[in-house]
């Protein structure tokens, strides 16, 4: 199946222009500048779209966010599909090709392994299929966004974006594409398939104990949200299985490689009227993902008749993704719940694999990848009654017993756009609440407030395995598939998920810690993030009496650790050996855990913590892909004394690898460690993943600003897990959002770096100091100032 979405000559035009691309930036970076600028929006303008009902009303503000203002709310997601193909075009295009696995198209080989694995999983193809049983309303708003993309694309053509003057104009956008957005989400949001295999490839190489270590166990949080579930008995694995989910694994997209998942994480909280100062809720979000040129958010506010909706919404998609309406709040952060499992399947011969009654065929389809500058590639694509078969992707995998992956995002019916929609039209918690279950995927935590009462709501779908107390014999490893002994029999969704509504407490914190009691009768995962996050917010609101919507925003810029208050104690126990590492260690005897970028001791904390966990892998050959999240992984280490991770004493381990970070500092910062700054190592980066892979173009398209926070504050600025020392901020909130649900209007936003696209543009990045200082905007009835308008008019 090929999905095409550029007009032209095919590839040989493709690559020749890519090329141009190239080389004009090796000579000139005036002359993109030159293009971006011809492609820059008018500031007054006035556009034709079919099947609009009535004009429809657009003001920029001065940092270019739409007041969007319609007589339908159809009439409205053509303007939304309008502006955000007058913005963000490119950024559209490329989500696009990411979800069709088409991105080699323009980028190359590079691209391969990502459209590959993204055609086995057949996005595209599953969203066709999901989308003919949307409900009619979301249909139709589906189909009015596309209708406003495609009036942007016809108005300007290749000169939407600075891309396109160089590849040429971008076909149709269809209700399609939008869809996909959601499915890549989920996607990017899980990532149990990948644990399974990591842990899989980790067979013979460590103990069962030494594998389950490198994602310990959580405590259970308080009150109403803890968490359930029972560790089955160790599995061995063959050792052939093992070798393939080595080879399988460096072929599977990771968050680092520029264009696919996103590490993730994100805050939620909120407090009911008796614990605020208005005495109606407030509720606060940031989701924290992939930090990016342009960013995945753009800020809209929407006036139709008798609603409202303000937030964040997503280029390619007609809804709200985060924010309010005229009645509700709401935001998300992602449950970590399993929803995916690795299935290994013994074959028959190529075209049968066995089953509980004997042999059954594959389901078979050929896929044609096309390559920038290289030869099509063909896929054959194997699916078994569990799912895709993923093994395939190794070439020249051996035939015997192969891997399929099952995921619940990947099964028919998925309705999460009109969960999504309904959720935007609710007036009650009640509504929203019950919109939870129809958001099928990905698994999230819903946080609601009205103007009375605040909740929270599992969504998506969670398997039932036949397997009792998990989904497989030894923790999170892949798992026979011939038996049907660890089969999904159905799923569990709505009031069979966590649920929290107007807890006795009046306040309600997730920060992707556990969310369900241990006796909770569905099994929803064993790998949990750990709880500082969460334990310094709800640490935050016990300080003080009520509280206020400036409180709230306040908090998200919190950089006080408290995994460091937890890990310190064992810190200050190490035995450093030469001067500066003891001269560092003496500077953090009294720090607080504050992660201020005008400090010396997080640099030191963030280079000790990378090389400590770095130093306990590197003992037993354990990459950075196969292990868990460092945090996690450290504290455990620490917290049991685990002299095998340590390859002795603890306090030994601990000092050597403060004595090597701190001779790395030094190498870089000078020899006093009192004057090393945290803010010179630690910058939050903002790149476009693929216009700055090409020559001379990665300082045009990049965009870097010191930062605050570390991977365990409430500002979250969390950094790579790999080799060597990383200390950039690569993936933040750069989306924040507080809601006053006594008056909505007051509720306060910012995304980041910018809302345009166009990285020549004053827009794309103007956001980005004042995003980091803390900054927030209201989005009010009407713009504080206009800048720019634009009148959209039924088509003649």
């Amino acid at each position: 199946m090929r999905h095409r979405v550029w007009r032209g000559a095919g590839l040989a035009l493709l690559g020749r222009t890519l090329l141009g691309l190239a080389l004009l930036g090796l000579t000139v970076g005036g002359g993109l500048a030159g293009l971006g600028l011809a492609t820059l929006p008018s500031r007054h303008a006035r556009g034709w779209i079919p099947g609009l009902s009535a004009p429809v009303r657009v003001v920029f503000n001065p940092d270019g966010v739409p007041w969007i203002t319609a007589a339908r709310d159809t009439d409205a997601a053509a303007a939304l599909g309008f502006v955000h193909a007058r913005d963000r075009m490119f950024q559209m295009e490329i989500s696009r090709r990411i979800g069709s696995g088409t991105l080699a198209e323009i980028v190359g080989r590079k691209a391969l392994n990502l459209d590959a694995f993204m055609r086995t999983l057949g996005l595209r193809r599953r969203a066709a299929a999901d989308y003919r049983l949307l409900p009619a309303h979301t249909r139709a708003l589906l189909a009015a966004y596309a209708r406003g993309v495609n009036a942007r694309i016809a108005a300007r053509g290749r000169w939407i974006a600075p891309e396109f003057v160089l590849l040429g104009k971008p076909l149709p956008w269809t209700p399609v594409d939008s869809l996909l957005w959601g499915k890549m989400m989920t996607l990017y949001l899980s990532g149990d398939y990948r644990r399974e295999l990591a842990n899989l490839a980790l067979a013979g190489k460590l103990p069962p104990a030494m594998i389950a270590s490198l994602w310990p166990p959580q405590p259970e949080p308080p009150g109403p949200q803890a968490q359930n579930g029972t560790a089955p008995d160790g599995n061995a694995a063959p050792a052939r299985l093992a070798v393939m989910a080595r080879r399988l694994l460096p072929r599977l997209p990771r968050f680092g490689d520029g264009v696919s998942q996103p590490a993730t994480a994100s805050n939620e909280w909120a407090v009911d009227g008796a614990h605020s100062e208005t005495g109606a809720p407030l509720l606060a979000g940031d989701p924290h993902l992939a930090l990016s040129l342009p960013g995945i958010w753009y800020l809209a506010r929407i006036d139709t008749p008798g609603q409202v909706l303000a937030g964040a919404t997503a280029p390619g998609l007609p809804l709200l993704v985060l924010g309010r309406n005229a009645h509700i709040a709401w935001t998300f952060t992602t449950s970590g719940t399993d929803t995916e499992d690795v299935f290994v399947e013994t074959a028959v011969d190529r075209t049968h694999y066995l089953g509980p009654d004997g042999p059954l065929p594959y389901a078979t389809r050929t896929e044609t990848l096309h390559v920038r500058g290289g030869a099509d590639v063909t896929l054959t694509v194997r699916e078994t009654r569990h799912g895709p078969v993923i093994s395939d992707l190794v070439p020249g995998a051996k035939p015997g017993q192969v891997l399929a992956v099952a995921m619940a995002g990947l099964q028919p019916g998925d309705t999460a756009a009109g969960g999504l929609d309904a959720l935007n039209r609710a007036g009650t918690l009640d509504a929203a609440l019950a919109a939870a279950p129809e958001i099928t995927s990905p698994n999230q935590n819903l946080l609601v407030a009205d103007a009375t009462r605040i909740g929270l709501a599992m969504t998506g779908r969670v398997p039932i395995r036949r397997a009792p107390g998990g989904d497989t014999p030894g923790g999170d490893t892949p798992v026979d598939g011939a038996s049907g002994k660890f089969d999904w029999v159905g799923f569990a969704s709505g009031t069979a998920l966590p649920r929290v509504v107007a807890p006795a407490s009046g306040r309600l914190v997730n920060a992707n810690e556990r969310v369900a009691a241990a006796d909770f009768p569905v099994f929803l995962g064993r790998d949990w993030y750990g709880d500082w996050r969460a334990r310094r917010i709800r640490a935050m609101l016990a300080e003080g009496g009520k509280s206020s919507l400036g409180e709230f925003t306040a908090m998200q810029l919190d950089v006080t650790s408290a995994y460091a208050a937890q890990v310190l104690p064992a810190l200050r126990l190490a035995r450093p050996r030469t001067r500066l590492g003891r001269a560092a260690l003496g500077l953090l005897a009294a720090w607080p855990g504050d992660m201020r970028r005008t400090r010396p001791e997080p640099l030191i904390f963030n280079a000790w913590l990378q090389r400590f966990a770095q130093d306990a892998l590197a003992r037993f050959h354990v990459g950075a892909a196969a292990a868990g999240p460092r945090l996690e992984f450290v504290a455990g280490i620490l917290a049991r004394d685990d002299r095998a991770w340590c390859g002795g004493d603890c306090a030994d381990a601990a000092g050597a690898a403060l004595d090597a970070a701190a001779a790395f500092l030094a190498a870089r910062w000078g020899d006093d460690p009192a004057r090393w700054r945290w803010g010179r190592a630690h910058r939050a980066v903002f790149a476009n993943a693929i216009l700055g892979r090409l020559p001379g173009l990665g300082a045009l398209t990049t965009r870097r600003i010191a930062a605050d926070g570390d991977d365990s504050t409430v500002m979250r600025a969390g950094m790579m897990d790999g080799a060597g020392y990383d200390f950039d901020d690569r993936h933040a909130a750069s989306f924040r959002g507080a809601y006053d649900l006594a008056d909505l209007d007051r509720s306060r936003f910012v995304v980041a770096p910018g809302q345009s696209g166009n990285v020549v543009g004053r827009l794309a990045a103007n956001l980005l100091r004042r995003w980091r200082n803390g900054w927030t905007m209201t989005l009010g009835p009407t713009p504080a100032r206009a800048a720019a308008s634009l009148r959209l008019v039924p088509a003649r």
